[in-house]
């Protein structure tokens, strides 16, 4: 698994990919920064994250394309799935790449955080409960991203796949409102990403949503790992 995690990470610096995402995520982690914080001047960082958190879903397809619709695109899938590695420590060193490249991105907040607190002490509880979650949920978002990839060998299809089932996610609450069966809404309500997410955006830090998010990006993990494995015996 670290072979093919030093493979990775490596691969996001010897092409655009890493610096894209950074670049994309910092300029609008600033952009929010100064508008929402700065310019208002409040210790308040709530709108930052919550901007953050559409920038996510646009951001993460760009980490996730390549990890395995490239290999499959090169031929050079067929050498890594008769590689003497498991292919849980395949998908597994692809997947924490991907998580290391986004809490890189991610860690702007923490200087934000910092700045805020140079002049006035911020509600930490709250700052925290939203670096928590927006880190939780881009954990889920990109195994979820890093399903899709293992399913096309197209770079740009697995962008636009990644980003319309993330976006279909993020808006399964207005789903919920036009549903008319009781039943239904409450089974859509506990898978919902937006809804668990929102608790820690006020600072509630809820077991049940940390283990749910944890749960999500095992599933597709797994998932990815199915498809690998039908992969190497086809």
């Amino acid at each position: 698994m670290l072979a093919i995690f030093k493979r990775e990470m490596s691969a996001y610096f010897t092409s655009p990919i890493g610096y894209i995402f950074l670049a994309v995520y910092y300029f609008f982690a600033g952009l929010f920064f100064y508008i929402y914080v700065l310019y208002v001047g409040t210790t308040d960082m709530t709108g930052v994250f919550s901007m953050l958190l559409w920038v996510l879903i646009f951001a993460v397809p760009i980490l996730t394309m390549r990890l395995l619709s490239e290999d499959k695109r090169q031929k050079t899938d067929q050498a890594l799935l008769t590689a003497p590695v498991g292919l849980t420590s395949i998908v597994l060193g692809k997947y924490f790449a991907a998580l290391l490249m986004f809490t890189i991105g991610e860690a702007i907040t923490v200087v934000f955080a910092l700045v805020v607190a140079a002049f006035q002490q911020p509600d930490w509880m709250v700052v925290i409960g939203n670096m928590l979650g927006l880190f939780l949920l881009g954990a889920a978002m990109i195994a979820i991203g890093l399903f899709i990839s293992s399913l096309t060998e197209n770079q740009v299809v697995a962008a636009v796949g990644s980003f319309a089932l993330m976006l279909m996610i993020m808006l399964m609450d207005l789903l919920i409102s036009v549903v008319p069966w009781e039943w239904l809404k409450n089974v859509l309500g506990a898978i919902s990403l937006s809804t668990r997410y929102s608790d820690f955006t006020t600072g509630i830090l809820d077991i049940s949503h940390v283990l749910f998010f944890i749960s999500v990006a095992v599933v597709f993990n797994y998932f990815t790992v199915r498809v690998l494995e039908k992969k190497r015996w086809s």
